[in-house]
């Protein structure tokens, strides 16, 4: 069935090439010098995360003041001796995210002059914000925020959240995450077709109904691929 509208996660998907934020994150930590098993470090890691938007005023935060207070919050449980390191670990987190909005903007060009398109993101309630920051807001027509919404991926009310605004069936409304657990089996649930960046990482498909991507720059090719294969 042709795409009638793609829905994206945001980190790990758009800002990097299927790499997850705690991934991303502790390589940079220990090229500053963090004495950290990656077991202590995802703990700290995760507790921050969880508990961000609790703990700081976030809802007009852009991407490097969200940054500012993960990285100080993981730095202050973790080894509060080197709150120095903060400004370095996010100076480089966010040229890095800088990059990879580079890398996507052709393929979010080409598609949303085709199709409408949208964020499903387990996030802090400042997407929104984030997006406008780095200006890429105007390529999406529904930005769904776990926090703002009150539910999570891979909770199906979250996809029909995204669903019902863009007014598109499930069954030809396309997920791209790079979360096997939140994006793949969450738009499974729900009936929507799905598609796995993993950079390359792996060639086993995630699912029976879903593909994978090594890149977003061939999502266009997948999606036409998909749109001219008769249904089963």
């Amino acid at each position: 069935m042709p795409a009638a509208a793609v829905l994206f996660d945001f980190g790990g998907t758009l800002d990097s090439n299927g790499t997850s934020w705690l991934e991303r994150f502790y390589p940079i930590y220990l090229r500053y010098g963090l004495q950290a098993t990656r077991e202590s470090f995802a703990k700290v890691f995760y507790l921050s995360d969880d508990t961000l938007a609790r703990r700081h005023r976030l809802d007009a935060a852009a991407l490097e003041e969200t940054l500012r207070h993960q990285t100080r919050d993981v730095l202050t449980f973790i080894a509060p001796e080197r709150l120095d390191l903060s400004e370095r670990i996010v100076s480089d987190f966010l040229a890095e995210s800088r990059t990879h909005f580079g890398r996507c903007r052709p393929v979010l060009d080409r598609l949303h002059r085709e199709l409408p398109l949208g964020i499903v993101s387990n996030f802090y309630g400042n997407l929104a914000a984030v997006l406008r920051g780095e200006d890429l807001e105007h390529y999406f027509r529904v930005v769904v925020d776990s926090t703002a919404v009150g539910c999570i991926k891979p909770e199906p009310a979250i996809f029909r959240r995204a669903l019902e605004a863009l007014g598109t069936p499930p069954e030809n409304t396309w997920m791209v995450g790079d979360s096997l657990e939140r994006d793949m089996r969450g738009a499974e649930r729900v009936g929507m077709p799905h598609a796995w960046l993993r950079g390359g990482a792996r060639a086993a498909g995630c699912c029976p109904s879903g593909r994978v991507l090594a890149s977003l720059d061939s999502l266009p090719d997948l999606l036409a691929a998909a749109s001219e294969t008769p249904a089963a």
